[in-house]
């Protein structure tokens, strides 16, 4: 098995973060992009609020928005980090709409609240608010764009299952917890490997969602778990600091399932260290995000979900 060396996964990952900025600018549209005509937005400012732009995930959700600013003509503001004051920042500069991917589903509920309560438009991507806690506060009606985290992680991890012989054991790594996303993917993944009554699931950590905290939590794990050959991740940047440790320990039996399909997640596959990862189209969630956002403004009445639907990437389709 080749080695999926971890520092050339930072050049790669920072070569790759710069040209898709350049394609950001440079990409005129896609299938992906192809939706009914919302009409005209003079003047409307959609807000674009994520978590992070060094995970290639949101790149590629900014590339979806970016797409969707070209074709509606509208104006995209794209925020990140420290999301509870942005949106505040958001409020006093009066924009129409915010499309936020949430980092918490709870601690942003009560500012997204003020920001509806100032006549903007808030779509909700990617991670679902909780809903009991919005509706306590009276934030209901929040159209939700995502796919199933449930039934796609669990399609990840029951592939790695599916190649066990005899009893094994397993691990969960978990993404922030208390954000539905995580909960949903870790379910999932519990799912998969419930159906397996050889396979045993031996930890469940969190990495929040971050390379170097997969990487770290892993050299642990082998320590703790030596006779472990699976491991679901919930998402490739977990999955990616994982393999780098596995292979430091010089590793080669343990099957590694992920989830967001990144560039580097399908270098991985192709090399052999990663066996599947799911594609959950961030830039389409980008795109339907804004498009929604724009719809909401001219009043029209939108569906209370959407889900995009996902895909398993393996080396069977890698090339498809």
């Amino acid at each position: 098995m080749n080695v999926y060396n971890f520092s050339r996964f930072l050049r790669r990952q920072a070569a790759w973060l710069a040209a898709a900025v350049l394609a950001t600018a440079c990409d005129q549209g896609s299938p992906e992009a192809v939706v009914s005509d919302p009409g005209p937005a003079d003047e409307l400012t959609v807000a674009l609020v994520m978590k992070t732009l060094t995970n290639p995930f949101f790149v590629d959700m900014e590339r979806g928005a970016r797409r969707a600013e070209d074709e509606l003509g509208i104006e995209l503001l794209v925020k990140t980090e420290q999301q509870i004051g942005i949106v505040e920042d958001l409020v006093r500069q009066g924009v129409d709409a915010i499309v936020i991917a949430p980092g918490d589903s709870v601690a942003l509920v009560p500012v997204l609240k003020s920001a509806r309560d100032a006549g903007i438009v808030v779509i909700n991507i990617d991670n679902r608010l909780d809903p009991e806690f919005s509706a306590s506060v009276g934030l209901e009606g929040v159209p939700f764009i995502s796919v199933d985290n449930r039934l796609g992680a669990r399609s990840s991890a029951a592939y790695i299952a599916a190649k066990t012989n005899g009893p094994a054991k397993a691990l969960v790594m978990e993404g922030i917890r208390g954000a539905i996303n995580a909960e949903h993917r870790k379910q999932g993944a519990l799912d998969a490997f419930a159906d397996m009554p050889d396979i045993s699931v031996v930890d469940m950590q969190s990495a929040n969602w971050k390379i170097e905290e997969g990487y770290e939590l892993m050299k642990r794990w082998l320590e703790q778990h030596p006779d472990v050959t699976l491991l679901f991740a919930a998402n490739d940047m977990m999955a990616l600091g994982a393999i780098n440790a596995i292979e430091e320990a010089g590793r080669d039996d343990i099957l590694v399932a992920g989830f967001d399909a990144l560039v580097q997640a399908r270098e991985a596959i192709g090399e052999g260290p990663l066996q599947a990862t799911v594609d959950q189209r961030a830039g389409r969630q980008g795109y339907l995000g804004v498009e929604y956002a724009v719809r909401a403004l001219r009043g029209e009445t939108l569906p209370a979900e959407t889900l995009v639907d996902t895909r398993l990437v393996t080396a069977e389709n890698l090339d498809d």
